[in-house]
């Protein structure tokens, strides 16, 4: 096995027991400059400051879609999902004096797709930014990861995610097992460099706090799934 492959295996054996893992080296600091140069004239407007994000950055940001097919990120997918896997979804998140929230212990349930069709096991719908999204059977929540690269420096005092690691292999919880969660794992801050990429399942529970020093913390969130949908229903965006 090549050096190439052991990382890959590590990888996806962290990924599998604690259903996250943080890669220092992920893309390079001109990668870096070049994504907030062609992110700016879409984060830049009133509506970005109120929501704190931007949806729909593969249909619109021609550079996130390379950057979905980069290296880097691909190698990460790939090494959870296998070679065949396709982006479905981009994000941006950014936390500023303007835009600084508050996310409680969730998992990321829902996925987007390009219409609506009542099938069993699909629901509830709602629609973000125009787009229908809807919560699908958890094995398809199951054959998804997410790559979230860094473009700001993530350190304990600007609101990193906080994951319980582990969580992700339950399944779907309910709310009333969150707390029990909480009161056996001990919670852990993502502190992620800038250019370095946190890779994490969406059944992971997580959670993030208000930035204590409010500053720019920009990440694109890339979905990644493994497989097309059933019952004629097809995924939003794919690259």
């Amino acid at each position: 096995m090549t050096s190439e492959q052991d990382a890959r295996a590590e990888l996806n054996a962290r990924i599998d027991r604690d259903g996250f893992a943080i890669l220092s080296r992920g893309i390079s600091p001109e990668t870096v400059e070049a994504l907030l140069q062609e992110l700016h004239p879409v984060s830049d407007g009133a509506n970005t400051q109120r929501r704190g994000g931007v949806r729909n950055l593969l249909e619109n940001v021609p550079a996130v879609r390379e950057l979905a097919r980069s290296v880097p990120v691909r190698e990460a997918a790939e090494a959870i999902l296998g070679p065949r896997c396709f982006a479905v979804r981009g994000l941006l998140f950014d936390k500023t004096p303007d835009a600084n929230w508050k996310v409680l212990w969730h998992q990321d349930l829902t996925i987007a797709v390009r219409e609506r069709r009542d099938l069993p096991g699909f629901g509830p719908w709602s629609e973000k930014a125009g787009v229908p999204c809807v919560q699908p059977p958890t094995q398809v929540l199951e054959d998804m990861v997410a790559v979230r690269v860094h473009l700001d420096d993530c350190g304990e005092a600007n609101g990193p995610v906080r994951i319980l690691a582990g969580s992700h292999r339950e399944g779907r919880l309910s709310a009333a097992l969150i707390p029990r969660w909480l009161e056996r794992t001990e919670p852990q801050d993502c502190l992620v460099p800038r250019g370095g990429l946190l890779v994490m399942r969406p059944l992971l529970l997580h959670a993030s706090s208000p930035a204590r020093v409010p500053a720019h913390r920009r990440v694109i969130h890339l979905e990644f799934a493994a497989h097309a949908l059933s019952g004629g229903l097809q995924w939003h965006a794919r690259v």
